[in-house]
């Protein structure tokens, strides 16, 4: 009997790149106690609602950009319905961003 063959997985370069420049980010953030990453962007959440224009905006952009780059990065080892979730609060982030103009 042959031994069953593995898998391939196949990473792209973009993958990779984005990856390698996260880690010392990330490092980071492990390290942080667990609750810091939660009260900045609740800190972000709330100067955004408060000071609303161009503040707002900034502070709701700079969430849906961390949104959106964890999600980039954890996409691959997610469940689909975990992605739903996660697509739908950067669309939430992304609205705010948007309502907050003043448009």
């Amino acid at each position: 009997m042959s031994a069953p063959s593995r898998p391939s997985v196949r990473t792209s370069p973009l993958r990779v790149r984005v990856e390698h420049a996260s880690d010392p980010m990330l490092q980071r953030i492990a390290r942080a106690p667990r609750a810091v990453p939660a009260l900045v962007v609740l800190a972000l959440l709330v100067i955004g609602v408060v000071f609303r224009g161009v503040v707002g905006t900034v502070c709701f952009g700079i969430c849906a950009l961390l949104v959106a780059w964890l999600l980039y990065l954890a996409w691959p080892r997610i469940q689909p319905i975990e992605r739903m979730m996660r697509c739908s609060v950067l669309l939430l982030a992304v609205a705010l961003a948007i309502v907050s103009t003043g448009m």
